[in-house]
């Protein structure tokens, strides 16, 4: 089913305008905590993916057993290796949260691994980010560090949760979802089971659900001190645009990514950035998160149509800009495609 109308023209309204206004960062700010000994692919195309669908600047705060290789993938990033395994966790809180308030998004869990010390680490910085009131993103093992202390996401609505299959399972079982529940009813049955964040289920078609119904977001209001609208809402929107045939490691770093940049594009228009600031707060993350997936997946089936069985996620990167005018029009991304 397609998405419905007046949802995608909300989408559209976050977008930056390409008009010349805005100077640079006001397109958005991207922050990807991970990158640790195994991992430096995973957090490299979140951030930069997150910079192909059209955000300033994309950091990435990571080990320095990681930082060398991320910083030989591109010049483009910025490369933080502060998640040190001797560094005390409150010794860099004032460093943490004086980096991660000159961002507008954070994402938590791209290569983060499950060494303590890298989990240690995305717990203080979802703490933190928390209390500056930034939207956040949580997937691969940033979900496996939620998954086991749920209290740090509950509530907290800026957030979306991006599960794929398997995290899906774990997740549902960890907020005690009744594995009866229909499947269709299940993400949203996981958002209401955590106090409204948004779920986003990928699959074959991905569903974005929030539900608050009998909830209050009080962790969003007492950590932030910005309120979201209380008005309660349970609403469920299945993203079917078709996508590639392969489903490649690296696609759900893509979309992790790209659900950052229109976080961050969010952050920007609710601070006046641009556009008529008619769309409510609470509305962002869902939006954000229809937007990221319709993206992703048009961005896959292109670059399957032209790679085929042998594509690999760094096909994917080049065609992220194509794949944003073929859904929000040509006109919107500017350039010659």
């Amino acid at each position: 089913m397609p998405v419905p109308k007046t949802v995608f023209e909300q989408i559209r309204k976050i977008i930056p305008p390409l008009d010349g206004t805005l100077h640079k960062g006001q397109s958005g700010r991207v922050g990807v905590l991970g990158g640790a000994l195994d991992y430096t692919g995973a957090p490299f195309f979140a951030a930069i993916s997150a910079q192909r669908v059209g955000v300033d600047l994309s950091h990435v705060i990571c080990s320095p057993t990681a930082a060398s290789a991320i910083k030989s993938y591109s010049p483009d990033l910025i490369v933080h290796p502060i998640l040190r395994a001797e560094t005390p966790p409150n010794s860099l809180r004032a460093d943490l949260a004086a980096l991660l308030s000159r961002l507008h998004v954070l994402v938590i869990g791209p290569g983060l691994g499950r060494e303590e010390y890298m989990l240690t680490f995305a717990r203080l910085a979802l703490d933190i980010a928390k209390e500056q009131g930034m939207f956040l993103v949580l997937d691969a093992d940033g979900l496996y560090m939620a998954g086991h202390q749920l209290d740090i996401v509950r509530g907290y609505r800026r957030a979306v949760l991006t599960p794929n299959v398997v995290e899906f399972k774990r997740l549902s079982e960890q907020a005690g979802i009744d594995p009866n529940t229909p499947p269709e009813e299940r993400a949203s049955s996981v958002s209401k089971a955590l106090g409204g964040v948004t779920i986003l289920q990928k699959g074959q078609w991905d569903v974005i659900a929030t539900n608050t119904e009998g909830a209050k977001s009080q962790i969003a209001h007492d950590v932030s001190k910005i309120s979201l609208d209380e008005a309660e809402q349970n609403e469920v929107v299945i993203v079917d645009t078709p996508g590639g045939m392969k489903r490649c490691g690296g696609q759900g770093d893509i979309l992790s990514g790209s659900v950052g940049a229109f976080l961050a594009w969010a952050k920007c228009y609710e601070s006046g950035a641009f556009g008529d600031n008619m769309i409510p707060v609470s509305r962002m993350p869902i939006l954000a998160a229809i937007g990221a997936s319709m993206v992703t997946r048009t961005t896959s089936r292109r670059a399957f149509e032209k790679e085929g069985r042998s594509v690999v996620t760094q096909d994917m990167l080049k065609e992220i800009g194509g794949a944003f005018a073929e859904i929000f029009d040509s006109e919107s991304q500017g350039g010659r495609l």
